[in-house]
């Protein structure tokens, strides 16, 4: 069976900003070194072993572009985000300790430079935009003054914000709790952040009991006192501790928080039993599936991961599908839903992205999900565009054969009704971007790139540092 490789494992955020569009017709790359003042640039972060590279291009659609006298090399980076049009982050996950984070930006000259500042934020596992801020979050234990009686820490968010203008750095100092979030005693971690009618929308995660939320009450919380760990065990990200009830005992449920700011207090819960969490698991991460439609609207996808538990009473009745907050409002359409899995064969995604109007692109697996599925082994190698006001599933055609696939970017990139994704085969020697237009669901293949793999594409205009 075939490995669908994740490069660099991110949780990604487009940049949705209207930009100038490129010259189609251009057939080759100029390669940097430009002495006029420019308008804007593609930049491209791609990488060739252990070194990385943010190269610039004038097209996506054509030609070729090396790191031979044009671009700038950097570290490796786990995340990168465009932020609108200014300036490029690359955030560093750091095999979960803290690691040192940089931004650039485009000169007049239409180079690529590092700005000043870098940052040591704490280790996270999802990450958005709000305002001024590029916000990461996670979910741990909270300080030893708030362990119970047994010893047992309870768990909370760990909240870091950069804030962009100001080149600055800070973290959340208050407390702000992850138990019982949702009022069932289960801790949950957060998947995307997204900003919205001057909001923060996010779909929380629910995750089980931890040891702490085992013992509230005397069990209270515990509907499966089987399920709760008698040992230590497993590895990784699906590791756990002797006492705690691990995935969550909720499977046919999805919730969204809606938070009046940054804070990240207080928030408004909302709830439907359309479908199940709303988030793609991959190792650590959990992946955003919350976006907005260009009109306002939001859309909430749920791949319906739950329905992979071994435990049946963990494990989700409900097909992967796609629910709606319907602009102006903070709460769920009850007239609007999709089942995905009656277009697909019952293949569920991995993946979502926002890419103009009502449009989502989709990365798809190739099997259905089934107890006890291994995302790690399981490929995912065939997109799709899901259209959210006439509920139409298309995939894309024009790709590489699923077969020859190895991977895609982390980070499309789309303007103009054209999404840009890159892809690696193992029949080439170099990643391709495909332009892939949104209508038709028609992809074409457009600018090579002379490295082993690319992590993210999108576009700077020249700014101060």
């Amino acid at each position: 069976m075939k490995s669908f490789k994740l490069y660099l494992a991110a949780t990604l955020v487009i940049a949705t900003v209207s930009l100038t569009s490129c010259d189609n017709n251009t057939p080759e790359i100029d390669n940097g070194g430009n002495e006029n003042n420019v308008e804007q640039k593609y930049i491209i972060a791609a990488g060739s072993g252990e070194a990385n590279y943010l190269l610039t291009s004038d097209v996506l659609n054509s030609g070729s572009v090396s790191n031979t006298k044009n671009g700038l090399e950097t570290e490796v980076g786990s995340y990168w985000i465009f932020f609108q049009n200014k300036y490029l982050y690359r955030l560093v996950y750091n095999q979960g300790n803290a690691g040192i984070s940089s931004s650039y930006l485009l000169d007049s000259k239409g180079n690529i430079k590092e700005r000043d500042n870098t940052y040591e934020i704490k280790r996270f596992t999802s990450y958005g935009t709000y305002k001024n801020y590029i916000i990461t979050s996670s979910t741990g234990d909270l300080g030893k003054d708030m362990e119970d009686s047994n010893g047992y820490l309870p768990k909370g968010f760990l909240f870091s914000y950069l804030d962009v203008n100001s080149e600055s750095y800070k973290s959340n100092q208050e407390i702000i709790l992850s138990e019982n979030y949702l009022g069932n005693g289960e801790f949950v971690t957060l998947a995307g952040i997204l900003e919205s009618n001057n909001k923060i929308y996010t779909s929380p995660i629910p995750m089980g009991l931890s040891q702490y939320g085992v013992k509230v009450e005397g069990g209270k919380f515990v509907k499966y006192p089987h399920l709760v760990k008698t040992e230590d065990g497993g590895t990784l990200s699906s590791s756990y501790k002797k006492g705690e009830l691990q995935w969550t005992q909720y499977p046919n449920e999805a919730w969204i928080a809606i938070y009046d700011n940054e804070q990240m207090k207080e928030p408004k819960l909302i709830k439907t039993d359309k479908i199940s969490y709303a988030a793609g698991r991959y190792r650590s991460q959990y992946y955003q599936m919350i976006w907005p439609a260009d009109n306002g609207d939001i859309y909430l996808f749920s791949p319906s991961y739950a329905k992979t538990m071994t435990n049946e009473e963990q494990r989700t009745t409900l097909p992967a599908g796609v629910v709606r907050i319907k602009a102006g409002t903070n709460e769920f359409d009850n007239s609007y839903y999709c089942n995905i899995e009656e277009q697909t064969n019952g293949n569920s995604f991995l993946r979502t992205w926002h890419i103009g109007e009502d449009n989502f692109l989709m990365l798809m697996y190739d099997e259905p999900f089934f107890p006890g599925f291994n995302s790690t082994d399981t490929p995912a190698s065939e997109l799709a565009i899901f259209n959210g006001e006439n509920k139409k599933l298309n995939y894309v055609k024009g790709l590489p054969s699923s077969d020859k696939i190895q991977g895609f970017a982390n980070t499309p990139y789309f303007e103009d009704g054209i999404a840009y994704v890159a892809i690696t085969t193992t029949d080439t020697q170099h990643p391709t971007v495909y332009a892939i237009d949104i209508k038709s669901a028609v992809a074409t293949k457009g600018i090579t790139v002379e490295s082993n793999q690319i992590a993210a594409i999108g576009k700077l205009k020249p700014a101060a540092n």
